[in-house]
């Protein structure tokens, strides 16, 4: 694709490959909501019926890094093409599974065919469209990745309780068969002249480390962390595997599975480090705020859907004008600007209190959503100004990568420490249940003479307290994240001053 297509065929492109971007990405969140349902249904244990969301995120993971190689061997629209039916067909067999063995087998089949989607689509679009035209098609990619993960649980939620958990898998049936249609009638097949040559040794030694990274953070909280010998073993090789690769990369005198010409694109590098720090923000803020809203305020999930639905519309709307302002302003500015509402949106976070109406979180989830909106555009843009077309499919997939790592590391820090504060706040507000104390005085009824039920009552405000102390705490660390975040957008640099490396050799 060396040349932009008819703007009517680009846009019957853009549809096509974004039907299926958003498939995958709601897929990361939409079978959240549902595992009550399906540990129910399929009666498996509370520890065994997380393998349901593990057996894909670690699937997926471990794919997407093999994305570059079997575009450039097999073809973009060959590889997009098995994805989308892949992932459709898991998806329906998902939907018919009768135990939890087929569920998780599934899954898995799920992760490993989705986990190309999102790369490519976004090296598809960074081809079709001109260079006037990229900062806008960037804003369509990011709107389908960051608005899929936000509308999941909400989605999620609505078919469970209208239908049954099945149907947050069949309703990737339609959607799938209409990507698969659109993506073998409307792409030309995009070939690298010379196939690469198949790394497996970097292949798998970053696979191990990817996938054991992934085993420690998700299983790490049920398992006590660095108390359980499953976590230091998976830990151990998780450093060893990531270990291997590094050295393998740096001293290999062929070509290794991570293209060494990446690392030498000042922007690839700079926007790869900080799109991990975004997808910790993002993600961690996705997986706080509906346990939140449904655990401490009592909304049901619908309407804990329609609190969180204003972020996405943030977001969106930030992506539209975002892209629109590249190529008008410096891009760094839009995404100094992006952090600061993001970090904004944090601080007022940090004041939620037990007693608050809807009005602070939809204000706040506007806030963040611009805030996001605004960095990952133009993020997506400037990472990418100055890499070749060559090497466009394995920057995409490590860009992938490096999101969902940070994703899952975000997700695990706040989880572990939102139970690890919540501990230590309720001993700490424990201390100042005493007879001397004129808050207890004021509960009407002398403490020393206090029922059983009067005891659990004043047990249950603590632990509310605790437990709304700990989310605090969380989106200050959050916040903190994003101010440090700030100054690596020192290290980018507008298209036109970057020296194009790799662009030099297209």
């Amino acid at each position: 694709m060396s040349e932009s297509p008819p703007e009517i065929r680009r846009g019957l492109i853009t549809v096509s490959i974004m039907l299926a971007t958003i498939m995958q990405a709601l897929d990361t969140t939409i079978a959240n909501v549902a595992l009550p349902h399906i540990q129910g249904s399929l009666s498996a244990a509370a520890d065994q019926i997380t393998w349901v969301l593990t057996s894909y995120i670690v699937a997926a993971a471990i794919a997407t890094p093999l994305t570059g190689w079997l575009a450039g061997r097999y073809g973009r629209k060959t590889v997009f093409l098995a994805s989308v039916a892949g992932f459709t067909i898991a998806s329906a067999l998902c939907g018919l599974a009768g135990s939890l063995t087929e569920i998780v087998l599934f899954r898995l089949m799920q992760g490993l065919c989705g986990a190309a989607l999102v790369p490519l689509s976004q090296s598809v679009l960074l081809d079709i469209n001109p260079p006037e035209k990229v900062g806008s098609a960037m804003a369509i990619w990011g709107a389908g990745i960051m608005v899929g993960p936000i509308l999941g649980p909400a989605l999620g939620g609505w078919l469970t309780d209208n239908f049954n958990w099945r149907w947050v898998f069949y309703i990737n049936l339609p959607v799938g068969i209409l990507a698969f249609t659109g993506v073998a009638l409307f792409i030309h097949e995009h070939r690298a002249d010379n196939h690469p040559r198949f790394d497996l040794f970097g292949f798998a030694t970053l696979s191990l480390g990817v996938g054991m990274l992934q085993m420690m953070l998700d299983r790490g909280e049920q398992k006590d962390w660095f108390g359980s010998t499953e976590i230091w073993i998976e830990t151990l090789l998780a450093a060893l595997g990531f270990y291997l690769f590094i050295v393998h990369t740096a001293t290999a005198p062929s070509i290794t599975f991570l293209n060494r010409l990446l690392l030498k694109d000042r922007n690839f590098v700079a926007g790869t480090i900080f799109i991990f720090f975004v997808g910790v923000i993002l993600y961690a803020t996705l997986a706080l705020l509906p346990p939140m809203l449904q655990e401490l305020f009592n909304y049901p999930v619908t309407l804990t859907g329609l609190v969180t639905a204003p972020r996405g519309i943030g977001t969106m709307a930030a992506m539209i004008v975002g892209g629109k302002l590249i190529g008008k302003v410096d891009i760094r500015w839009l995404l100094l600007l992006g952090m600061a509402l993001t970090v904004l949106a944090l601080w007022q976070m940090t004041h939620f209190d037990l007693q608050m109406g809807m009005g602070p979180v939809i204000v706040s989830g506007i806030f963040q959503g611009i805030g996001l909106g605004f960095v990952f555009t133009p993020l997506s843009t400037i990472t990418f100004s100055t890499l070749g077309r060559h090497l466009r499919n394995d920057g995409t997939s490590i860009y992938s990568l490096v999101r969902n790592v940070g994703s899952s590391i975000g997700i695990s820090i706040v989880t572990a420490l939102l139970a690890e504060n919540t501990q230590i706040n309720h001993a700490t507000l424990a201390e100042h249940i005493r007879p001397d104390n004129p808050l207890i005085a004021a509960l009407g009824f002398p403490l020393r003479s206090a029922t059983s039920a009067q005891i659990a009552a004043i047990n249950a405000r603590i632990t509310e307290q605790a437990v709304m102390i700990a989310y605090l705490d969380d989106f200050k660390m959050m916040m903190v994240i994003g101010i440090l975040m700030m100054p690596l957008l020192l290290l980018l640099r507008p298209a036109k001053q970057a020296e194009p490396v790799a662009a030099a050799l297209d």
